[in-house]
């Protein structure tokens, strides 16, 4: 039989960096042996845990990072007597996190397939799913459901599937039953919606400012057509919506009103409710005292408190405070998740081996169907007799060296000064809107005049947000948005561009 204190401990999932110092890992056998916690959510180093991992993993010196994972998800499991839930947050594959392991592509990119999109994000997620349990996780913080309507927004963008709220929620519905079917656990997050916010819930907190009736018809939209059709789990997130919390400008993740009243009570969720990092700024800095916090997430009404910084002082405190039956019925809900995961049956794993081959045609079946022409129209054959005339330019921004793509035009280029008409292909820096998407002013600005002295085809590589950066669309001859600067992408963005 458990104490209160042995079941308040399953509720928690903190941060496991598979980049740590052996003190800092040996820290962590400690805390699942003398604390008995039930779960632990997976990072890539502590220098990549906050915002903005994307952009800093290309600067971060790291090899071997899956089979290090491995190695500590059986460390830990080994030390723990009811086993481990492994959770990751891994939104776009497990490259997300793990180096060398298939990427797929960002919502963003899914939100804009032409055919068949709910079939093919839903493959998406299976396959994703498959590589999450062959590593050893048994839950994925994802899908995102929010409705990006922001274009400005700092931590959504890329990660929603767009700004449509009925398509998010067909999309995310999708990413979530593929996952569910290679057996691993999904979420729906940022309840009740982060995507028309314009603060960063790493470092402050987003107020949003909306009536109910607005937000029913758009934020919470997708949140309720997942829970009509009986999604398991939703994380809320770090965003104060004084709508649905009495006036009170507090963040969702602590708030009672929208965790249980709302959420639970008015919408009907009968799941899992996960809480965001508990170490984002938006809240934890507004509890200096340990253990407080984590009281306030889960009087909330959390289910798992994830990324707690406090979790000796975490449990002591919601022990003290929370009545047997509450305590019961999170310990339940947590266990028969463990169960339906198949985590009580955990058997050592070994490291996985990924089929490249595969994941490189459902690449390129997926970008045949989301590379577009989103503006004006190409002729072949006025580049092709440009090509021979000695009369076409090629330009391309933002490489360290020859693109895959200019490897495989097929054209014979002259210098700018002496083109008629010019190639320009732009491999947007960065998926986050920080500082330009990572696009220096000036080659932008290079970029416009050269769209308004010649004809121009542009060809977009990224995040098709960073677009409004280039000029007017209309100042080039045509458009073509290719979402990502996968090489499966530019071989297929080839095909739009030469016969």
């Amino acid at each position: 039989m458990l104490s209160k204190k042995q079941k308040i401990a399953q509720c928690f999932s903190p941060a496991a960096f598979v980049h740590d110092t052996e003190e800092n890992h040996r820290e962590l056998e400690r805390l699942i042996q003398e604390e008995e916690i039930g779960s632990l959510t997976f990072f890539h180093s502590r220098h990549s845990a906050a915002a903005n991992f994307e952009s800093r993993a290309e600067v971060l010196d790291f090899s071997g990072t899956l089979e290090k994972m491995i190695g500590l998800i059986n460390r830990f499991q080994a030390v723990s007597k009811i086993p481990l839930l492994i959770c990751i947050d891994a939104e776009y594959g497990l490259a997300m996190r793990i180096e060398k392991t298939p990427q797929y592509p960002f919502a963003i990119t899914l939100g804009a397939l032409q055919q068949d999109a709910e079939k093919w994000v839903g493959e998406v997620g299976f396959q994703m799913g498959m590589d999450l349990k062959r590593a050893g996780i048994h839950l994925n913080f994802a899908p995102c459901a929010d409705v990006n309507t922001n274009p400005n927004n700092p931590v959504i963008g890329y990660r929603s599937f767009g700004d449509d709220a009925e398509k998010v929620a067909r999309l995310a519905m999708a990413s979530y039953l593929g996952m569910k079917k290679a057996g691993i656990g999904a979420c729906f997050k940022h309840f009740p919606g982060h995507g028309d916010t314009a603060v960063d819930s790493h470092l402050g907190l987003p107020v949003l400012k909306k009536s109910i009736e607005e937000l029913k018809s758009e934020e919470l939209l997708p949140f309720q057509y997942g829970i009509d059709r009986e999604v398991e789990l939703i994380m809320v997130g770090h965003l104060a919506v004084p709508a649905l919390s009495g006036g009170k400008e507090i963040p969702a993740s602590i708030s009672r009103e929208i965790i249980t009243d709302f959420l639970k009570g008015k919408m009907g969720f009968k799941g899992l409710v996960v809480s965001d990092a508990l170490n984002m700024k938006a809240v934890a800095n507004h509890f200096p005292e340990p253990g407080e916090l984590e009281w306030q997430a889960f009087h909330a009404g959390n289910d798992l408190l994830c990324f707690s910084d406090h979790v000796k002082e975490g449990i002591e405190k919601i022990a003290e405070k929370a009545l047997e039956e509450e305590v019961d019925l999170v310990f339940q809900k947590i266990m028969d998740l463990k169960k339906q995961l198949g985590v009580l049956d955990f058997q050592p794993i070994s490291v996985p081996k990924f089929d490249w081959e595969a994941h490189h045609q459902l690449q390129k079946d997926l970008a045949q169907n989301y590379v577009s022409v989103i503006s004006g129209k190409i002729d072949f054959d006025n580049l092709c007799d440009l090509s021979k005339a000695g009369k076409l330019g090629y330009q391309e921004y933002f490489t360290s060296q020859k693109s895959r793509f200019a490897e495989m035009l097929d054209y014979d280029f002259v210098a700018i000064d002496q083109a008629e008409k010019v190639l320009i292909s732009v491999f947007v820096p960065s998926h986050k809107p920080l500082n330009q998407f990572g696009m220096e002013e000036a080659e932008l600005e290079e970029i416009k005049n050269l769209s308004q002295r010649k004809p121009c085809i542009l060809i977009h590589f990224g995040n098709p947000l960073a677009l409004k950066y280039l000029g007017e669309l209309n100042d080039f001859e045509a458009v073509i948005c290719a979402y990502q600067n996968f090489e499966e992408t530019q071989e297929v963005t080839i095909n739009l561009i030469q016969k």
